[in-house]
């Protein structure tokens, strides 16, 4: 599943010159917990956050008047194209709430944990369509795929060990997946997984 998939396409940004009590009341208005900083080109210049608000509160940029002054900066972003996965980890790893969405540098989203949280809570349905999309140069009636409650099984005969790994690697990065159990086989070796 790709970001664009999951993020909010009309998303609300501020300009680095609007001032910090206009952009905290847009905040409450839109029940947001967060909004990108773009320039003239839309391009992502940093993200202004109610942590960042607070911090004027509490004296850390006391001096701060405009957004460009009290956001953080640079914020990290993603690409349109992208894996959730990959956006889950770059949450985790910066520490970070959300994630502007860019598509060759222009912002044309954003991505909160909880769009993630909703791509992981998919029904087995939509799991098991997606498995069997993403098996790329597999023969399709070689694998079978089971899901139950997010739990995907694999039977059949792949061509080698390395087939079989790098399909059960595959299946366990799809969103909503919360387990993996392998009875495949393959040619070279006729033993399990």
């Amino acid at each position: 599943m790709k970001v664009e998939d999951v993020m909010t396409g009309e998303v609300v940004a501020v300009p680095p010159g609007a001032s910090l009590k206009q952009a905290a009341q847009l905040l409450v208005e839109r029940r947001i917990s967060g909004v990108p900083v773009v320039d003239g080109e839309n391009h992502v210049l940093g993200v202004l956050s109610e942590a960042d608000v607070l911090a004027k509160e509490t004296a850390v940029k006391v001096e701060a008047r405009l957004v460009g002054e009290a956001m953080s900066a640079p914020a990290p972003t993603i690409e349109r194209d992208r894996e959730v996965s990959a956006a889950a980890a770059l949450m985790l790893d910066r520490g970070v709430n959300r994630l502007p969405v860019v598509d060759e540098g222009e912002l044309v989203g954003i991505v909160t944990r909880a769009d993630l949280v909703r791509a992981f809570v998919r029904s087995d349905a939509q799991i098991r369509d997606e498995v069997v999309a993403d098996r790329v140069g597999l023969d399709r009636r070689s694998v079978k795929i089971e899901v139950d409650a997010g739990e995907v099984t694999l039977g059949g005969r792949l061509d080698s060990r390395a087939d079989a790994y790098l399909l059960e690697t595959l299946v366990a990065a799809v969103p909503g997946v919360v387990g993996v159990h392998s009875k495949l086989t393959w040619s070279d070796d006729d033993a399990e997984c």
